[in-house]
Formats: C-alpha cells, sequence, structure tokens
C-alpha cells in the first residue's frame, strides 16, 4: 500500500518514547481504510497492546498524535475501537502521482524482484491434434497468456511453451476413420478448417465404434470384452503399432493430418491473441524419461513388480503406488513428464515452472513434483501446477459440437456477432465505417469473452453467459472499454491530448483544489504496482481485471459529478484533464495485461 512503508517506519521509530518497548516490522500491520469511515490507511492496533501496555484505544491516540506531529505524512486521525484510520496530507497523494506520471511504465516502481538471469518457464494450452480447440482450452489458452504478460510486467523473463500431443491412440482413430470414409477429403475440398475436419473424423470414429460395441453385445459379448474386440478399435490399436514403428504410410497419413490441424490451431490462437516461444510435440519426448526411471531404480526409488512394471509407492506420503514404466518397457504420461522437465531445465536453467492445467489433474502434478524431489533434483521445489476449474454455459445459450465440448471458434463467432447486434442497437457505430465498425466488433467481442474469463479466480468453477458479458454498464470488458473511448473523447475535445504530458511533469504536484472523488481516484491509481504484485504472486489474472474494473467505476463516479475540461478555473481543468489522461493510459497498460485492447471510440 502506497505510505505502508514510511508509516511503518515512523511507528517503529516513535514506540519506544511513547511506550518504553521496541516493536518490529512484522507487529505492525496496516490495512486500506474502510469506505464508511473517515481516512486512508487503517493502522490494527490490537496487535500493538502487548508492547504498549495499554488498551487499544488510548494506544491508537497516542500513536495518532505522534503520527499528525512528527511524521510530516498524516494530517488528520480517528480512533474507532482498536483501530487507528489516518489521513494522508493531500499534498503527498498528488506528490505520488506526479512521480507516477513521470514514470514512463506508469509504475513507482517493480513491483517484485526478478531473477534477471533465469527465465520463468510457462506451459499452457496442451492440445490434442484429433479434434479443435474448445471452450476448456479458451480459458487455458488466456489464463497462460495473461500470467505471463503478468509476470513479464513484473520483470520476469517469461519463457512460454506449449506441448502438442500429436500422438497416441485418439489420433489414430481421427486418422483411421479418414482413411476408412472420408474419400480424400482435405480443408480445401471442404471449406472447413483442418482442426475441425479432423474433429469431424474422430466423432465419425466413435460413432462407429459404438455401433460395432452394440453389434457385439447384441450377439451376447460382455460390453468391457466388445470395447476391446470391436474391429475398429483393433485396428485403430494397429494403427499405433504401425506408427510407432516407423510404417512410411501411416506416418505419412499422420503428418498430412497433423498438417492440417496446426493451421487450424494458428488461426484461432491469432483470434485469441495467444502465442508461444516454443512448441514441444509428444511424439519428439514421448520416450523421454526412460533413463531417469532407470536411474531410479538403482537409487532405490522406484522398484519392479514381478511383470517388469516399475513403480515408486508414496503411501507414505499420503498418496498411492504410481505406475512409471510398463511391463512392456512402454512409457506412461508420468515417465514422459518426469523426461521433459528435466529437458526444459536442462535448455532453459529456469528459475520456475508452471503448468497451466486443469484441476483434473491436481493429483497428477503433486506426484510428479515429488517424484522429482525424491529424484534428487533441487529444482523440483520450483515447480507450481497452476490449476483452473472448470467452465460451464447456461444450457442452450450456445452451440456444441454433439452437446458435450464448446468449440472455440463458435465461441468467438458467437462473441463477435453478439457484440455487433449490442452495439448497433445501442447505436455506437452510427459514424464508423463498415470496416471500422468489424474492427469494433472484434475488438468488443473478445474483450467481452477475455474480461469475463479473466475476472474469475483461476480455482473457482465459473458460469459463462455470452450475453451478460457483453453488458456495458456491468463488470464487464465492454465497460471498461466504453470508460477508455469516453476518456480519449474528452481528452480530443479538450484538445489538449498531446500537451498533456509536457503539462502535467510541472503542473499536478501544485494543484490546491483535491477534492474526494479525485482523491479516491488517485487512490486507485496508486494501488496500482500492489495489484500487479499480487496477481504475479497469485498466478491470478482476476486481481488485475477486478483492479481494472475498479479503476473505471471509479473514475465513471468521478466523471458523472465533475466536469473535466468545462471548468471556469484553467488549474482545475488542465489537472482533471492530466488525471483523466493517466486513468486511461493505466486502463490501456491493466487490459493489455489480460490480452484485451481498447478502442480510441465507440
Amino acid at each position: 500500500m502506497v505510505f505502508e512503508q514510511e508509516l511503518t517506519d515512523w511507528v517503529i521509530k516513535g514506540f519506544p518514547d511513547l511506550f518504553g518497548k521496541s516493536v518490529q516490522r512484522e507487529n505492525v500491520s496496516f490495512q486500506l481504510t474502510r469506505k464508511e469511515f473517515e481516512g486512508d490507511l487503517t493502522l490494527v492496533v490490537f496487535s500493538l497492546t502487548k508492547f504498549s501496555g495499554k488498551a487499544p484505544e488510548e494506544t491508537a491516540k497516542l500513536l495518532g498524535k505522534y503520527l499528525v506531529s512528527q511524521s510530516g505524512i498524516v494530517s488528520d486521525y480517528n480512533v474507532i475501537k482498536g483501530f487507528l484510520n489516518l489521513s494522508i496530507d493531500n499534498k503527498l497523494w498528488l506528490s505520488k502521482l506526479q512521480s507516477v506520471m513521470n514514470t514512463p511504465d506508469n509504475r513507482l516502481e517493480k513491483s517484485m524482484k526478478a531473477d534477471s538471469d533465469k527465465p520463468v518457464l510457462l506451459e499452457y494450452s496442451s492440445p490434442n491434434t484429433n479434434k479443435p480447440l474448445h471452450l476448456g482450452h479458451i480459458r487455458n489458452n488466456l489464463l497462460g497468456y495473461s500470467v505471463s504478460r503478468i509476470l513479464q510486467a513484473n520483470g520476469n523473463k517469461v519463457v512460454k511453451v506449449n506441448v502438442v500431443n500429436d500422438r497416441g491412440i485418439h489420433i489414430c482413430k481421427s486418422m483411421l476413420a479418414w482413411k476408412k470414409y472420408g474419400n480424400g477429403e482435405t480443408p480445401e475440398s471442404s471449406g472447413m478448417k483442418g482442426d475441425h475436419l479432423v474433429g469431424k473424423y474422430y466423432v465419425l470414429f466413435d460413432k462407429y465404434y459404438k455401433d460395432e460395441i452394440r453389434a457385439l453385445t447384441a450377439s451376447g459379448m460382455d460390453e468391457k470384452e466388445a470395447e476391446k474386440q470391436a474391429p475398429l478399435m483393433k485396428e485403430a490399436q494397429q494403427m499405433l503399432l504401425n506408427w510407432e514403428h516407423g510404417d512410411p504410410d501411416t506416418l505419412a497419413l499422420w503428418k498430412m493430418m497433423n498438417g492440417w490441424v496446426y493451421k487450424g490451431f494458428d488461426i484461432t490462437y491469432k483470434r485469441l491473441g495467444v502465442d508461444f516461444d516454443k512448441i514441444y510435440y509428444e511424439s519428439d519426448t514421448y520416450l523421454l524419461g526412460k533413463e531417469i526411471v532407470d536411474q531410479g531404480l538403482k537409487k532405490g526409488v522406484f522398484y519392479s513388480k514381478p511383470d517388469g512394471s516399475v513403480w515408486i509407492d508414496l503411501t507414505s506420503e499420503g498418496l498411492d503406488e504410481k505406475l512409471v514404466r510398463r511391463s512392456d518397457g512402454t512409457s506412461v504420461y508420468m515417465t514422459q513428464d518426469l523426461g521433459t522437465a528435466l529437458k526444459r531445465f536442462e535448455e532453459y536453467n529456469f528459475s520456475s515452472h508452471l503448468y497451466v492445467v486443469g484441476n483434473e489433474q491436481d493429483y497428477h502434478f503433486k506426484v510428479l513434483f515429488l517424484i522429482l524431489e525424491k529424484l534428487g533434483y533441487s529444482w523440483a521445489s520450483t515447480m507450481h501446477h497452476l490449476s483452473y476449474n472448470m467452465v460451464d454455459l447456461p444450457s442452450g445459450k450456445m452451440k456444441s459440437r454433439e452437446g458435450t465440448v464448446v468449440d472455440a471458434d463458435d465461441l468467438m463467432d458467437q462473441m463477435i456477432s453478439e457484440a455487433a447486434r449490442i452495439t448497433g442497437e445501442l447505436g455506437k457505430t452510427s459514424d464508423l465505417s463498415a470496416a471500422e465498425s468489424q474492427n469494433l466488433y472484434e475488438q468488443i467481442g473478445m474483450g467481452a469473452l477475455k474480461y469475463f474469463i479473466l475476472k474469475v479466480d483461476p480455482q473457482k468453477r465459473m458460469l459463462f453467459d455470452p450475453a451478460e458479458s457483453i453488458d456495458f454498464n456491468g463488470n464487464t470488458g465492454p465497460f471498461i472499454q466504453y470508460t477508455f473511448a469516453r476518456i480519449k473523447s474528452v481528452l480530443r475535445k479538450a484538445g489538449t491530448e498531446n500537451q498533456l504530458s509536457d503539462y502535467s511533469r510541472a503542473s499536478v504536484s501544485d494543484y490546491s483544489g483535491l477534492n474526494t472523488k479525485e482523491k479516491e481516484l488517485i487512490k486507485v491509481i496508486l494501488r496500482f504496482p500492489d495489484e500487479l504484485n499480487e496477481a504475479a504472486i497469485k498466478y491470478s489474472p482476476a486481481v488485475v481485471a477486478n483492479y481494472t474494473y475498479e479503476l473505471a467505476k471509479t473514475f465513471n463516479q468521478f466523471y458523472h459529478e465533475y466536469s473535466i475540461a468545462d471548468v471556469s478555473q484553467i488549474d482545475t481543468s488542465q489537472f482533471r484533464l492530466n488525471l483523466a489522461s493517466e486513468t486511461a493510459k493505466l486502463i490501456e497498460k491493466a487490459s493489455g495485461l489480460l490480452g484485451i485492447s481498447v478502442p480510441e471510440r465507440m
């Protein structure tokens, strides 16, 4: 909090003279003053009474008088039970604002101490090449990309990585269905995106596979046995063996269909506004980890069962026994992840490694990190699973494929269409060209989608309502975007948009007419480093999202109560224009951390 450090120093300095005892920094606790009370920062006095030897109210009064007379920071105080509410001198708020306005990146200082030599490795997306990206991938990608921006804003080097699951039985299912039923269909001949086309054949495999299961069970076969004996499944398993043995025809088909998918993914990623510094492919990494298993056997970390399979016993840690290599010598996902983690550390010597993966994999990552620790890798303690919860939609609100998976491209189309409808009804595009209007719909639709997804803490399950997300008056992306456009309009009309920065360096700290609404807006602006710091520590874009909404809401409260440019006093007008300009800069910066663009006109 702004002024917390300075006030803590003064409390520590004055305590011995006031009470005859010293206090340590960890004993002094401040919080923002609640809005129903007068003040800016509140000192929690209860924890200090064991040092002062006096009642909370008396302790607070003595400290309040001391801070007013000695600190040069506090202009007034009041005591509410065991809480000392402190009012900060207006000139100091203006001085802090001046410092921010004179700092190029709108921050007083870097809010975290980053290791400048070692990067943070951040893995997100992790799609399969047998189907298009879906709603779950949207939350994953937006979360991963935004966290990367937040960490970078805190001074960290970040390497964004993606691991593509491009091999295995699921991939073979799509390949086999296309081979049997595709008649040479391609993205070009069908007019479909490549990932959608391949997903079509994955669904088709499932349809015919279930038909075969029903036929086998009708003939008297047990259902579980029918699932194993169905001809399509046996063919898919044989195709996987052919792939692993390097069969040229199988590999050619695999490369062709995966190529279709990658082109489709690229279109979706670009539209989402996310990217990666490096992409790993499971076909290149699935054999990694076998050597680690051999080393673990020698160290006694793993053990072999009579059938030759290799396991680790984690029951003493409250987990279970975990397979790390099958009896036939083949890898499992855990083996692969062990190898990939080691490979990445050798490549990047990372300071930490974050995995953005849904909470259904919580147990997997607990086991992975624990195994790496037992194997003696010191960097295992720097690994973190950024777990996120499910996204639900109101039934019937969105199109879904086969009623189960909401396609990412369909959802984005729906959002942009909804943005066009609502924006048109509100008459916000009457003076724009068709191209400008379409660009605005894209910005609003994607801004609404991103903000609504990211404003919810990653660990919380959320309900996504497309219509609610495009409300121009609620806690939404369009509300924030409209606030930015409103400020830009004010600045354009004032004709000062390009002159403000030069004037502000000499003017803001000299302003003498600070009112309550202006002060509240300054206080929110100055909180940005703390909010950014918290977002980075928690790996939570929700902190930035909700801060940005509060900033926009606070500005609008000020805007509706006071004129900005059309006032008789030139210093008041100029100050408010500066304040509005600084708000717009911060909205744009904070929105950018969420991957959201803000339009100049709406």
